[in-house]
């Protein structure tokens, strides 16, 4: 082989394996650019609540899957079956804590599962986009007894509403007030 020949192959070689690398996700640019809404983006949060996550300098992260509205404040009936309880995820300083308003109003009752924004970093598309994955939802007595069916505790008794916990495509937790305490039962897988 000629040496123009060998330089050709060779140039060809490395071309192509630059082309062919994947690129690493960028993990920490994810999670910088992640949405991070301020209280004042959910007009219905009473004024109370809104004015408590504002001086805890909270801002609630939005899951990459959009929807016509901001996510990650639900309403349930999460520390009894007659109250009506707002659970916000409070992101401050890329962590993200869920935290429990009884009764929908201010200071919170509560603050669960306290973790890193990042933990909840996944691809989402094909092209390796990256997007944020933690997402809140009620879990009805029903939900949480058909996913509690795997690992009750034995004196459980489900007469209100949890709190799933969801890393989306994943899997979830369910909290759960009980005996004044709050559990961690299993969710979706």
């Amino acid at each position: 082989m000629t040496a123009s020949v060998a330089g050709m192959v060779v140039a060809s070689v490395v071309l192509g394996a630059s082309v062919a690398l994947p690129q690493r996700p960028d993990f920490a640019k994810a999670d910088a650019d992640t949405v991070r809404l301020p209280p004042a983006a959910f007009p219905d949060l009473p004024a109370p609540v809104r004015a408590d996550l504002e001086r805890r300098g909270c801002t609630v992260p939005q899951p990459f899957v959009r929807r016509s509205s901001p996510q990650n404040v639900v309403r349930g009936r999460f520390l009894s079956p007659v109250s009506r309880d707002i659970a916000v995820l409070c992101s401050k300083t890329k962590r993200s804590a869920i935290l429990v308003y009884r009764g929908g109003t201010a200071p919170a009752a509560a603050a669960l599962a306290d973790l890193p924004d990042a933990n909840f970093l996944q691809v989402v598309d094909g092209a390796g986009a990256i997007g944020f994955s933690r997402a809140l939802s009620a879990a009805t007595p029903q939900r949480i007894t058909h996913h509690g069916a795997r690992e009750p505790p034995a004196a459980l008794s489900t007469d209100h509403d949890g709190i799933e916990d969801a890393f989306l495509e994943k899997s979830s937790s369910i909290w759960y007030w009980s005996g004044g305490k709050w559990l961690e039962l299993p969710g979706a897988d």
